[in-house]
């Protein structure tokens, strides 16, 4: 650990020109005093580092020291595609090897080139997770990643039948606005777990051998297909205020897509039809819309949601009144 420490220092120190103590011991969340040590360990080892003393201070190396010690460990290079993506790898237990991986690809850069791709760090930055929710770190993620990684079998207690062992070959992990899902061969089928929903598990000695022309990212698309293909069992015909255009998204690709290709009427209302699960689901999402959208069809969604407004007015009609 001390060792990856030292040369995570010296290229923080070849990149950025000058730190200073407390500077460092935060990025390595270790106290200054460890620093001092690092430093001095660095001065033994020969790398020309000093430090200035007040303001402005700090410590450096002396000018047109370049160390040549960037080649990426097995587990920084893995971690490569993960860039940009600092929280799923460190859910994936990949937070350091990624970071380090990072600062040796900047220090091998070309001179100049470095402060260039800081920048563009420091201005683009991916946020997987939806809004109004929190990110899942599944606690067993870690040992399924590199389970996936070494194509180990895994046996895993699941969901509601967690008396039951699966064994499973776990073929790759996707993360999905915020959750982790495995997809997996159990039986010589292909399935999908959410991660979150794992019991126990078990990584095993056995090793597996991935079907032949796999591809873990076109079988996810394909299986959000059919998914959601099996999900939208029925259509409904809606009118939209532009009020409620503002927020069409929330009623689905298919729905947005629709609406936006309608034409407004003289009152900027547009109709489309939109695929529904079922009438309560389709009840449950429109109500959130007020007035601002109407449903032409079918009469059974219209009755639904007549109903369920009414009991909403019911239940608020005495403004005055105190909550129970």
């Amino acid at each position: 650990m001390r060792a990856s420490r030292l040369l995570s220092i010296l290229i923080l120190l070849q990149l950025r020109g000058r730190l200073t103590s407390q500077a460092l011991s935060e990025a390595f969340e270790v106290s200054p005093r460890t620093i001092y040590r690092d430093i001095e360990h660095l001065s033994a080892a020969g790398v020309p580092v000093y430090a200035d003393r007040g303001p402005g201070g700090g410590f450096a190396l002396l000018d047109g020291y370049r160390t040549r010690l960037t080649g990426l460990s097995a587990d920084e290079a893995e971690t490569l595609l993960l860039q940009g993506l600092a929280g799923p790898a460190a859910a994936l237990g990949l937070g350091q090897p990624l970071a380090t991986a990072r600062l040796k690809l900047l220090a091998a850069a070309p001179e100049g080139k470095a402060d260039d791709a800081m920048r563009i760090a420091g201005r683009f930055h991916l946020d997987p997770v939806p809004w109004h929710r929190r990110a899942e770190t599944p606690g067993e993620l870690p040992r399924i990643g590199r389970a996936v990684w070494e194509a180990r079998r895994i046996a895993i207690a699941y969901g509601d039948d967690a008396g039951e062992r699966r064994t499973i070959d776990p073929l790759g992990l996707v993360l999905k606005a915020g959750a982790w899902y495995l997809v997996g061969r159990s039986r010589g089928r292909l399935r999908t777990y959410k991660v979150d929903r794992i019991a126990r598990l078990e990584v095993l000695e056995d090793r597996f051998t991935h079907p032949a022309g796999f591809d873990l990212a076109g079988h996810w698309q394909a299986e959000l297909a059919r998914f959601e293909a099996g999900l939208q069992r029925g259509q409904a015909t809606v009118r939209l205020s532009p009020a409620a255009m503002a927020r069409v998204y929330l009623l689905g690709a298919e729905a947005a897509d629709a609406a936006l290709a309608a034409v407004p009427d003289e009152t900027g209302w547009r109709q489309a039809s939109m695929p529904i699960e079922d009438i309560d689901e389709a009840c449950a999402m429109l109500l959130g819309f007020g007035a601002a959208v109407e449903v032409m069809s079918p009469p059974a969604l219209r009755r639904r949601l007549a109903e369920k407004a009414a009991a909403i007015a019911a239940l608020y009609r005495e403004a005055g009144q105190s909550p129970r």
